[in-house]
């Protein structure tokens, strides 16, 4: 009995030891020695994919690459590199944007990830994350060409955009020293304030590029009409301000709106 039992116990052990030396031979290999070499995430399809513009194949493979634990640091943002880049093309600007910020996690210092990501806000109308983007990648390389001329012309966006909220809703005059009814009204509105600041800039062009001082003479006397019959005009029954100011920086612009 005492015979049996240890036959019985002598078998468990074996069984155990079996068990280690299987487990032993999947991580160290059946000889023993270095660690059996883990095997590798395949990014060549998401890469082949991206760039034949396949949609659909890249989706699946990319996404076994990128949400794959087990893929190299390295490989992760090639993939989420290249799926970026295609979505872009596609106008999924969201999910690029996702992409190219996962990337610039795993590593800061993309430059041409930060300036493609400044693109992607631009097309989103968001143009202070899009030079914060731009910025972002010429610190990275100052001489970084797309991001130096993206960055210039954003500026430029900014200062013209800063300049024109300065004075939205302001007139061409000074509404504290204006007696005239009409005046009075277009100070009380900031949609008339905004359409007399157009009429005056556009009247101010057509004068500078008239071909000669009689010509721009005569361009004054129109715009000097114009103001006379507004004024004659507003309050009587039937006058629309707004519709006669609309009209006028329509001629004053011309059919192509310049």
């Amino acid at each position: 009995m005492r015979f049996q039992n240890l036959i019985h116990v002598s078998g468990a052990v074996m069984l155990s030891v079996l068990s280690l030396s299987t487990a032993h031979d999947t991580v160290y290999g059946a000889t023993g020695g270095e660690p059996a070499a883990v095997a590798q995430v395949d990014i060549a399809p998401c890469l082949a994919a991206t760039s034949a513009d396949d949609m659909d194949k890249a989706s699946s493979a990319c996404a076994e690459v990128i949400d794959n634990e087990k893929t190299a640091k390295a490989d992760l943002i090639k993939a989420l590199i290249a799926r970026g880049a295609l979505l872009a093309r596609h106008d999924q600007i969201d999910r690029a944007i996702a992409d190219d910020s996962r990337a610039l996690q795993l590593d800061p210092a993309l430059a041409d990830i930060f300036n493609a990501r400044g693109e992607l806000w631009l097309k989103k109308g968001d143009k202070p994350k899009a030079v914060q983007d731009f910025g972002a990648a010429l610190k990275i390389d100052p001489n970084h060409e797309k991001a130096k001329a993206n960055h210039k012309a954003m500026a430029r966006e900014l200062e013209r955009i800063g300049a024109q909220m300065a004075v939205a809703g302001k007139p061409s005059f000074n509404c504290r020293t204006t007696a005239r009814a009409v005046e009075k009204a277009i100070c009380g509105n900031r949609e008339l304030a905004d359409l007399d600041r157009e009429i005056f800039a556009s009247n101010a062009r057509v004068i500078r590029e008239a071909q000669n001082a009689g010509q721009a003479r005569a361009l004054q006397r129109e715009q000097d009409d114009f103001i006379a019959r507004r004024n004659a005009g507003y309050g009587r029954p039937g006058y629309d301000l707004k519709k006669a100011m609309q009209e006028r920086l329509k001629r004053l612009n011309g059919a192509d709106g310049y």
